[in-house]
């Protein structure tokens, strides 16, 4: 497995303004090297203490994504160093978010993580749900959380009509809450969709990061 090749191959079919997010979980410091002599600086990890584990190990350089459900008691472990968090979806893990930023003094760019796909084990916000997070507010009072943009995963299907609904859904959900909530916040920007499987689709329906694993590490 040439894992500094794949990225090449890979950086090839990705338009210049769509950062790859290389899913490092469950693999080895030494692959994840690989991949940063490979030129690769942003690593998404879905566990926190897989990622505590890896961070002092590693380049300081490595921007780090937290891609997983985040429980609200595990946010102090990685607040000092998250380059971004793509999974908000409440207003409770906010609010903890923005207590270990304060405390780190630190601001801390999250996303909006929407629940598109037709399966129950995906989490995140209803697209109403989000609509009434927005609308209540509290998120204006948290000085130390940036609303980075959204994100979202699509149904795991072979249907690539439906994935790119799902995508297109997502897109739409971005430019409402955008010209509703942040129409002059230069930081509300990214939409982070797709994965090994599906990112093509993602890009032409407006991804601007993508979160691919297999095809940089191969199958785990």
């Amino acid at each position: 497995m040439n894992i500094k090749a794949n990225i090449g191959k890979l950086r090839v079919s990705v338009p210049a303004g769509v950062k790859i997010v290389a899913v490092s979980k469950f693999h080895p410091n030494e692959e994840i090297l690989e991949a940063y002599n490979g030129g690769q600086r942003s690593f998404g990890e879905s566990r926190v203490q897989e990622l505590v584990g890896k961070q002092p190990g590693l380049p300081r350089d490595i921007e780090w994504h937290f891609i997983g459900n985040l429980q609200r008691n595990k946010v102090k472990f990685i607040a000092p160093f998250i380059h971004l968090i793509h999974s908000l979806d409440s207003e409770r893990l906010m609010l903890e978010i923005e207590k270990q930023a304060a405390a780190n003094h630190r601001t801390i760019p999250c996303l909006l993580q929407l629940h598109v796909a037709d399966e129950e084990t995906k989490s995140g916000f209803s697209p109403d749900e989000c609509r009434r997070f927005l609308a209540r507010g509290k998120w204006r009072d948290c000085t130390h959380v940036q609303l980075a943009g959204v994100m979202g995963m699509a149904t795991y299907t072979d249907d690539q009509m439906q994935v790119r609904k799902e995508f297109r859904l997502i897109r739409s959900l971005f430019g409402e809450f955008k010209s509703d909530y942040f129409p002059d916040d230069d930081h509300f920007k990214e939409i982070s969709m797709g994965m090994s499987g599906d990112y093509p689709i993602a890009i032409e329906e407006g991804a601007t990061i993508i979160r691919v694993g297999t095809l940089i590490f191969g199958e785990r």
